[in-house]
């Protein structure tokens, strides 16, 4: 990517998601196939280490997906990062219908396996993120001092979007406003909709993963080059796709230099208050 050395990259939404998730998530092995990604299902821990290198990733802020099937949990994310935390930074995955055992192992993952983030993915629970089952696990982050990942936009497999409706974080960021919200996947095709929140709530963020940026929606690119530049956060979805590529399609947004880089890289140093913070 042009410009890759000037400044930091962080990918602030990747999944680790190892050939054994796919095999018994059959719904994201069968989008993968739709997609015309199945080659993507079967990526190891190398194969995620090139491909940064490639893009010149300085971070990843990586998590695996709490399910009552997955075989991928918080402690083999643990063992990944511990392999590079140069490079990786967990982020713990909980199922908030498990209630005072997702609060506790929410403590365990940050206290014990020294995760920086939570991650909820609200159309797996059928459960729009203003329920009450989530309000622990946010009174935690506060706690914490970590921020929370929630995916907002349609959810591409067979599950109801409603859950991903952008405003129903309005009522979370009003009860919660010391909380830091990072709403995944620029919450599409209701993206508008979470730039209002974003540009309404101090700590309300946006990110992109999920979308290429030759595809963003217009008025994300205008948001994110204007008065929304310390609110938008570059993500991927890894293993959806790799990181050289959508890096390499940023320089075409033409955004400004100041935008460019709090985007890549600056906003979530903020965030998680790394020593390159602007």
């Amino acid at each position: 990517m042009a410009g890759a050395a000037r400044v930091s990259v962080v990918d602030v939404w990747a999944n680790w998601w190892p050939e054994a998730f796919f095999r018994h998530e059959l719904m994201f092995d069968e989008l993968y196939e739709r997609l015309n990604l199945r080659h993507r299902t079967q990526l190891t821990e190398s194969d995620v280490v090139a491909e940064a290198d490639a893009g010149r990733v300085s971070k990843i802020i990586i998590s695996a997906t709490a399910t009552p099937r997955s075989p991928v949990d918080n402690e083999a994310v643990a063992a990944v990062v511990a392999r590079r935390p140069e490079l990786f930074v967990g982020c713990a995955s909980v199922d908030p219908r498990d209630g005072m055992t997702a609060v506790r192992e929410l403590h365990r993952a940050t206290g014990e396996l020294g995760f920086r983030g939570l991650k909820l993915l609200p159309f797996l629970y059928d459960v729009p993120p203003n329920d009450a089952i989530y309000y622990p696990l946010y009174a935690a982050c506060v706690e914490l001092d970590i921020p929370v990942l929630i995916l907002t936009g349609h959810t591409a497999v067979a599950l109801a979007n409603e859950p991903g409706r952008p405003g129903y974080l309005d009522d979370v960021a009003l009860h919660f406003p010391e909380l830091t919200i990072i709403a995944g996947h620029a919450g599409y095709p209701w993206t508008p909709e979470l730039i209002s929140l974003s540009w309404k709530h101090e700590n309300l963020y946006i990110d992109t993963s999920g979308h290429r940026p030759k595809y963003f929606p217009p008025e994300l690119t205008r948001y994110l080059n204007s008065y929304g530049t310390r609110k938008v956060l570059f993500g991927t979805g890894y293993p959806l796709m790799d990181f050289a590529g959508p890096l390499g399609e940023v320089d075409a947004l033409a955004l400004k230099p100041d935008a460019k880089a709090a985007f890549l890289g600056g906003n979530a140093a903020r965030i998680w208050r790394w020593g390159d913070a602007e």
